[in-house]
């Protein structure tokens, strides 16, 4: 077995380097990758480099964490995993003896050591990749490995409608319908909700909407995003979901929501928003949203059982070889891609000789 990876050698430029084969530990897996979804923090990384750079000027940036692929070897003490398996993994490591740990909230964990983040900076942008067997789920049957590998920001979606208590009779605004907006859509419908705006700016990304389940649609530049929603749902909406992580949707949320509601801020938003207290001061509960805690066996079954379309979502597909191009054109083509990922199985070799 030959390994390669794709790094990020300067903000801007990926090459593709060969590398050793990792040996799973004891409680580890090895697994042959074969897709990885474009995450929206991997196009950043690729922009502007890493939110918080190495301390070591060394050290190998990898992207990528949303992945799938097929196990290879496994470590000695794994017993729930057989070479052959087909599966997908939950990117983040926690430490798992801190006190969010031990309280069952690991996703809050200050020591996770996530994919293509400090403080190993490991990408799943590689042929070959270890992983702690007890974050690894095996895929149905009729799950596909590009299926596999949206498991993760389609979790971030479960996880979002779950804590926004999404079901029957909720009136709710999704602000944003990237790729995470349309996964927090398809988590509200998986509960029940029907009543369901979607805004965006992006004709293409509305249409997905759409197409997956939305009520009603809203194009932000041709319509007063506050006005036509509070129309549509004749009034406010119980649960606002900000996911274009974005100041401008943050400030709608808090005219959009109604008495009692709840505002769920999914996206990450870089600066500071200042809020006004008087318009939500009718019990309005104002959560952050961040990533996924146990939901990953609930969105595979999801998944499986077709009430989840995370399929439809991919617009663009990669050969690993093309990393370079395909990073390019989520910087430059973002207004018609909804969802692109990188086939990392049966690619070339790698173009780059890495140490």
């Amino acid at each position: 077995m030959r390994n390669s990876e794709a790094i990020l050698v300067t903000p801007g430029t990926m090459k593709i380097f060969d590398a050793p084969v990792p040996k799973p530990a004891k409680n580890e897996v090895l697994i042959e990758v074969e897709y990885v979804g474009i995450c929206g923090s991997d196009v950043h990384g690729f922009e502007s480099g890493p939110y918080i750079p190495p301390s070591d000027p060394n050290q190998r940036i990898g992207l990528g964490h949303e992945y799938a692929g097929t196990v290879v070897a496994v470590g000695d003490e794994v017993t729930d995993f057989r070479v052959g398996d087909r599966v997908c993994a939950e990117p983040g490591v926690p430490d798992g003896t801190c006190r969010y740990c031990l309280g069952g909230r690991y996703n809050i964990c200050p020591d996770v050591d996530f994919l293509a983040t400090q403080p190993r900076y490991r990408g799943a942008l590689a042929r070959f990749i270890t992983h702690p067997s007890n974050l690894v789920y095996h895929l149905p049957e009729n799950m596909s490995f590009i299926e596999g590998a949206l498991v993760e920001p389609a979790a971030v979606g479960m996880h979002a409608a779950l804590a926004g208590n999404a079901r029957l009779g909720k009136k709710i605004v999704i602000l944003g319908s990237g790729c995470i907006g349309l996964m927090v859509l398809q988590g509200c419908k998986s509960l029940g909700a029907t009543e369901i705006v979607v805004v965006d700016v992006m004709p293409k990304r509305l249409e997905m909407a759409k197409k997956l389940g939305a009520t009603w649609t809203v194009n932000a530049t041709k319509e007063d995003t506050v006005a036509r929603c509070r129309e549509i749902l004749s009034g406010g909406a119980d649960i606002v979901f900000e996911t274009a992580g974005a100041k401008v949707t943050a400030l709608q949320a808090t005219d959009i929501v109604d008495r009692g509601g709840n505002i769920m801020i999914v996206g990450t938003i870089p600066e500071p928003v200042p809020i006004d207290f008087l318009k939500i001061n009718r019990e309005v509960t104002i959560q952050t949203v961040f990533r996924y805690v146990n939901n990953y066996p609930m969105t595979i079954e999801a998944i499986s059982q077709g009430r989840f379309d995370v399929a439809s979502m991919v617009s663009n597909v990669y050969d690993f070889e093309d990393v370079q191009h395909a990073f390019e054109e989520s910087v430059s083509n973002k207004a018609n891609i909804i969802k692109g990922v990188i086939k990392v199985g049966g690619s070339r070799e790698p173009s780059e000789k890495g140490e």
